[in-house]
């Protein structure tokens, strides 16, 4: 992945974030802190090639909002940019919040990209020890960006540079401070559709192969209709296209019965399970804008046996 499009890919993802902490109510997820990350000259780029871009997504909605970029930018944020990346992110956190209370010590970012975690949890310092990993030349990118917003780096926030999807190095972990024998816990969002089964299956048990009882993992999946579902006004169709277009192409989906093997083969065991429809109703029910789950991402919580 080159400097550009590393940088480009987190970007728009807190782009996502910010829009949501500043224009939507209720807060689904609430990153304030990304806007620091961003400029104005970029949340005003982002924003307007969005815009120009509304007839691929939908020509009905171009058509009736023309005279309204407002209008415009809400529809594909609500519709196609935020519901996912939100709605992870809150069941992400809520379950790392308590699990420590349970004895976690250490969280594992797999895909940071501009990730805020440690910046919106100031109180956990002394208490967990938080592994960003990413991309080398995202790192950097994020390290910039944190500097030219003053925001020091914190004892407790490590970076990993690593391209985890290829091959994962503990060796890359211990060597800033990361305890095997602590009780652990990871986050993959946004990864598994860019992986094949057998790259997620190899991936996942290389985690966990030597980590205690007890360490655990959130992370979505696609099911088995993603090729098939068109989704809300066709979103789930125009996100496989936007990641072809993008040269990262969706690679896998799953079903429930091959999530399960894949997650038992790696000796894990999965505490909770939300469907599309069960992810609508806990965090999208009841809202009078757009925002809703997407038709075909689950999230799962597993926990080393």
């Amino acid at each position: 992945m080159k400097q550009n499009q590393s940088s480009i890919t987190s970007l728009v993802a807190a782009f996502g974030r910010a829009y949501h902490s500043k224009y939507d109510s209720p807060k689904i997820f609430d990153d304030y802190v990304a806007h620091k990350l961003i400029s104005p000259q970029e949340f005003s780029d982002i924003s307007r090639n969005m815009i120009k871009g509304i007839a691929f997504f939908n020509a009905e909605v171009a058509d009736r909002h023309r005279d309204d970029p407002d209008a415009i930018l809400k529809w594909i944020t609500h519709i196609q940019l935020s519901p996912t990346p939100l709605a992870r992110a809150a069941y992400c956190e809520a379950i790392l919040l308590n699990e420590l209370n349970l004895g976690l010590k250490q969280y594992v970012i797999l895909g940071a990209g501009l990730d805020t975690f440690a910046y919106r949890h100031p109180q956990l310092q002394e208490r967990l020890d938080i592994f960003e990993v990413d991309y080398p030349a995202t790192q950097e990118f994020k390290q910039h960006r944190l500097s030219e917003a003053q925001l020091e780096i914190p004892g407790h926030l490590h970076f990993v540079p690593m391209d985890f999807t290829k091959e994962f190095a503990y060796s890359n972990l211990t060597g800033q401070g990361f305890d095997p024998q602590a009780k652990t816990f990871f986050s993959l969002l946004g990864v598994s559709y860019y992986l094949t089964q057998e790259e997620n299956a190899s991936l996942i048990t290389a985690l966990f192969a030597d980590l205690p009882a007890g360490s655990s993992i959130v992370l979505d999946y696609a099911d088995e209709r993603l090729w098939e579902e068109k989704g809300m006004s066709g979103r789930v169709e125009k996100m496989v296209q936007l990641a072809a277009a993008g040269g990262e192409p969706m690679k896998s989906c799953f079903s429930d019965r091959e999530m399960e093997q894949l997650l038992e083969q790696a000796g894990l065991l999965i505490y909770e399970h939300l469907s599309p429809s069960e992810i609508n109703d806990r965090f999208f029910r009841n809202r009078s804008d757009a925002l809703s789950a997407f038709e075909t991402i689950h999230y799962i919580h597993a926990i080393k046996k």
